[in-house]
């Protein structure tokens, strides 16, 4: 069974720290990276518990699913480490 994931990108602008993603390889074995602000943005292997460890601890500003054509589960969220640095404008 496959089925197309649809997201709504935020019409709101927002800064994060630290982009991380879970991707399939053609086998099917997952790979997490990581891309941080301060590295410009360098993609960087992880381990999977770093990346499980992320995704349960720091504040996730948003997650988009990333289609592929093969059946298997792909995303990205961008998280952010200091709160203060997203303040939205009163």
């Amino acid at each position: 069974m496959s089925t197309e994931v649809r997201y709504v990108p935020s019409p709101i602008g927002f800064n994060f720290d630290t982009i991380y993603s879970a991707l399939a390889n053609q086998s099917g074995r997952m790979q997490y990276y990581k891309e941080e602000a301060e590295n410009a943005f360098t993609r960087v292997r992880i381990g999977r518990n770093e990346f499980i460890s992320a995704y349960n601890n720091l504040e996730i500003i948003a997650v988009k699913p990333i289609q592929a054509p093969a059946p298997v589960f792909q995303l990205k969220f961008y998280a952010i480490k200091n709160k203060k640095l997203n303040k939205l404008p009163a």
